[in-house]
């Protein structure tokens, strides 16, 4: 396997499949690991989640064979980390290409960036 890191959890929106398969062992949803991987749920499928009709949502759900249940707490799960995010309650790491001198910056440009990018997802009450 790759780095066994946990992934960021309010850059979901960027994470890669190996990171969602991660964040589903977190959530007590491992058990969908291999599915997910299968189907290249990736976090920016993730994030589109919330804009799916009824019909995607079924066949998203017979696709990955998940209970309701477990649906539902992998939707709880997500709108936990989108509103950590709108919050303010995310920690932001520098990227390994970026020199650390501009470490100040990159963190102040990425938590401004990924607030907006928040606040534009939908989230159901």
């Amino acid at each position: 396997m790759h780095k066994e890191r946990q992934p960021e959890p309010l850059d979901f929106f960027i994470w890669t499949v190996e990171d969602v398969g991660l964040w589903l062992e977190e959530i007590n949803l491992g058990s969908y690991r291999q599915v997910f991987e299968g189907n290249g749920v990736n976090g920016e499928y993730l994030e589109s989640l919330s804009m799916f009709t009824t019909e995607q949502i079924l066949r998203f759900i017979r696709r990955c064979h998940m209970k309701w249940g477990d649906f539902i707490t992998l939707c709880k799960e997500l709108r936990r980390i989108k509103v950590a995010c709108l919050k303010g309650e995310q920690e932001v790491r520098r990227p390994w290409w970026a020199p650390s001198c501009l470490s100040v910056v990159f963190v102040r440009v990425a938590k401004r960036n990924r607030q907006s990018r928040v606040v534009s997802l939908k989230l159901e009450p």
